[in-house]
Order: C-alpha cells, then structure tokens, then sequence
C-alpha cells in the first residue's frame, strides 16, 4: 500500500469496477466424461477437475525417453527435463493441429550445462560458464538448461513438476515462433504471458492424466506449479527489463491455458495484457517509495474506513483493535484477523497482523522462494473479513466453501477498487493499491489461504480456486463475484 493525500470533497459511494476484457475470467465450462458441466458448480473442484491429493512428479515405472541431450550428464536432472520435454512434445503434436496450420516440429536439440564448467561450452553464442538459466534459442531452435543450479533448486524448492511447468514455459517460446505468432514488433510481456499460458494448457493435460511420463495431484501438485511461477516473478514493474510480469500477471496467464486451454493463448497480445492490467499500478512513486505501509492501528484505521467508502454499507461492522472475539456466539475466532456476525465487529490482532504484513528479505540462498509478504499480504485479510460483512448485509450464509471463496472474491474487487487511478478526484482515502501488493496476497492465497476462507477460517482445499476466485474479483469487481458465487 501506499500512503498519500487526495482534495477533500466528497467520497466514492459504491464499488468501482474495473473495466477489462473477460478473457482472462473467462472458462465457464469444462467436461467430465464427456459431460459438460460448469466450472464453478462445485467449489472442491479445479476448473472442472475434482481437487484432489495424490501423487504429483515422475510416473513410477514409466520409461524414459531416448530424446538426445547434447552435453548432457545422464544424471537425474538432465533424465527429468529430457522425460518433460518428450510428454511436451507428445502433447504439441497432437495439440498444435487443432490451432495451428501444418504439422508440428520439436525443437532441434536439447542442451545441458554445468555452470562451473569452463571454457568451449556455448549456448545461443553465450558461454555456459556462469550461466544460471533455462532458454529456448529461437536462431537454433534449442531448448538448454542449467542442470546444476537451477533446475535442481526448483526441484528441492517446489519438487519436480516445477522443471516440468519451466520447460513447459520455454516449449512455449518455441511454439510462436514455430506457428509466427509473435514479431519483433511485440512487447517483452506478450512473449513470456503466451509462454506462461501455454505452460498452463500442458500443466492440465497432465493433470487429467494424460502425460505418459508424470502425474499431478490438483491440490499441493497444483499449488506448487503455481508457487515456482510466483518465484520467479518481476519485482519492479518500473525496471525495462521486467519483462515476465508480475506474479499476478503469472499465474492469470497460467490459470488462462489451465482452464481455456492453448487455443486462449494465442489471443493474449499486447491489447489484451494492457486490458487486463487496466487501472491496476504499474509503477512505483518515486525512487523511495517501496509500496510497503507498516500495519499499525492507524493504518489499519485508514485502510478500514477506505473499505467502508468501497461497500458502503448501511450498517458497516466496527474495527476493534484490542484483538479477536474469542467469545464470538456464533462464529469461531480466526486469527489475527476475525469477524463476528453477532456483533459486527472485526477484531484484529494488530502485532501478530503486523508480523503477517513484515516485508519478506530475499537471500542469496532463497532466491526462488514463493514466500511473497509484505504490507498488503496483512491488509487482505483484513479486507477478506469485511467482505464477510458484506455477505451478511446481502444476507448470504457465512459458513462453506462458497462463503469462503465469496471472500477471496470481493477481496479482490476492493483491492482493484483501492487503486488510485480507480479513484474520483474528490476521493478522500490515504492508502492506496502499489505494485507488488497483488503479489503478496496470491502469495497468501496459495500458503494458508485465510484470505479465502469462511467466518470460521474454513478454506477449499485447491490454491488455484482461491486464487483464481481472487484473481475474478480484481478483473471483473463485485457483480462477477456475485453472479459467479452465488
């Protein structure tokens, strides 16, 4: 969040909506069996799939591929990617006659490399040595990895269907440049979104079952996949070099191929990015603005009383700083944040809220980390139980996994509706929406997903739900919610 101050005046009375394009909430429906059916009808599915646990990562007993990697060790790593790119390019070519013209060709080679290796080894005219990354070199149609740093820390970090889902991403390079879907004329984040959602489309396949080589559960499987695109995300949305998008822009691209499959891809470009993006920030104050705000009572005060300007309700809740009602007659106390329907009253734990908001510090050893906080991973959830008064005043249940969603969706809607180019002139609110908070509530969704959860702190099972139930309210605002959750 940031901290600001607007003309005094009069005060937006109702939910501002973001204006955008639906593609990216788009997917209404899916088929089971061959039944169609939609995807929101049961909140304990994933976009038609039941979200389930299970085994996620290399098929026990499955064959490995004889596809050839160049330079490679024939260890574990090298075994894995060459495995993921042999189900990638099985799924390609039955895939990519259904949108493209003409007939699909895998990528010439595949290449590996140790980064310590000195000397001869080269990769798309760039020495190996020191060369932490996985790429697809479009003038050598190849596809190379680092098998000694980075694909083993996505493994230990998030287990071994993150290299799979990273591969995916770089197949996906691959693909427009084979079918001409981009130019040189496009924007950076046109070539990484289409990537990401491309990734998404196999990431699917795989968890229908499909893949010859790996499986995917659509719970943790699922929410790891997720969290390794949230690591490796742009931070500063101000750099020119931040061409992958933000962690929401991520996981939105990925969640479109995931449910829509590939043929949604081939319709993000650059209108569609900048339709999704709308009014939401893109970049920060000044060279000493770090988007964070400390949560303290007066912060929580200000951002409160900008959530009752949102909803305007006739009968908005109290905010009660002293802490959470552990004696709440018809609700369970959640904590550090907790809403009591008999009372109306939100009680906040303010130093355990606050160390829910500290800033994540980023190390050299944790550099792939998922673990996004910051001030705004507080505020959601705070916002997430106001919401809750909102369902109340709507007389809505409370209680069940469409109440907890209901609130991971007008949280996202109150967020959008935070931003300050979202705001009238005469807007008398001091906090407002920074780039990087997004990131930090998808990064709550995906760990405990309080954020997404009922007047008891009951959540669904599947971090993609809860995210994409978020990620419906910040691009479609409160309507969508409640058409969609009902």
């Amino acid at each position: 969040m940031t901290r600001t101050r607007r003309p005094a005046g009069a005060v937006a009375t109702s939910l501002v909506l973001v204006a955008v394009a639906m593609s990216a909430a788009a997917g209404c429906s899916s088929t089971i069996d061959g039944r169609a059916v939609s995807i929101y009808d049961d909140p304990f599915t994933v976009a038609g799939l039941p979200a389930q646990g299970g085994p996620s990562g290399p098929r026990e007993g499955a064959p490995d591929t004889s596809r050839t990697v160049t330079d490679g060790d024939g260890g574990a790593i090298d075994t894995l990617a060459a495995n993921a790119i042999a189900d990638i390019e099985d799924y390609w070519t039955a895939e990519y006659p259904t949108i493209f013209k003409g007939r699909f060709q895998p990528v010439t080679d595949l290449l590996s490399w140790n980064p310590d290796d000195t000397g001869g080894h080269r990769f798309c005219g760039m020495a190996t040595e020191d060369l932490v990354n996985a790429a697809y070199c479009v003038k050598q149609d190849t596809i190379g990895w680092d098998r000694s740093y980075l694909l083993p820390g996505l493994v230990d970090t998030f287990g071994p269907m993150s290299v799979v889902m990273v591969l995916a991403h770089e197949y996906g390079h691959a693909i427009q440049q084979k079918a001409g879907l981009v130019g040189e004329d496009d924007p950076g984040i046109v070539f990484e979104q289409q990537a990401d959602c491309f990734a998404g489309a196999f990431i699917r396949h795989v968890a229908e079952g499909r893949a010859a080589r790996f499986t995917l559960n659509t719970s943790d499987g699922l929410n790891s996949v997720l969290a390794a695109t949230v690591s490796v995300r742009d931070t500063d949305p101000s750099d020119p070099e931040s061409i992958h998008g933000s962690a929401f822009e991520r996981v939105t691209a990925a969640q479109i191929g995931f449910t829509d499959g590939a043929g949604a891809c081939t319709r993000i470009d650059a209108d569609e990015i900048t339709s999704r993006r709308a009014d939401l920030p893109q970049r920060f104050d000044g060279r000493n603005d770090d988007g964070e705000l400390p949560v303290t009572e007066e912060s929580l005060t200000a951002i409160f009383d900008s959530f009752g300007r949102v909803f305007a309700l006739t009968d908005p809740p109290t905010l009660d700083l002293t802490g959470i009602d552990t004696d709440c007659r018809d609700a369970s106390a959640t904590e550090p944040v907790s809403y009591c329907p008999a009372t109306n009253t939100i009680g906040v734990d303010v130093p355990a809220l606050a160390e829910r908001g500290r800033p994540s510090t980023v190390t050299g050893d944790d550099v792939l980390s998922a673990d996004v906080t910051g001030d705004y991973g507080a505020y959601v959830l705070l916002a997430s139980r106001y919401t809750l008064a909102v369902q109340k005043a709507a007389g809505l249940s409370l209680s069940g996994p469409q109440a907890a969603l209901r609130a991971a969706c007008l949280s996202g809607a109150v967020t959008a509706a935070l931003s300050p180019d979202q705001a009238a002139p005469t807007d008398t609110r001091t906090v407002w929406l920074s780039p990087g908070d997004l990131d930090e509530a998808i990064s709550g969704l995906l760990s405990d997903g309080l954020a997404a959860s009922d007047v008891d702190g009951n959540t669904v099972p599947s971090g993609f739900s809860r995210v994409d139930a978020f990620r419906t309210g910040v691009l479609g605002g409160q309507q969508t919610c409640d058409g969609r959750y009902r």
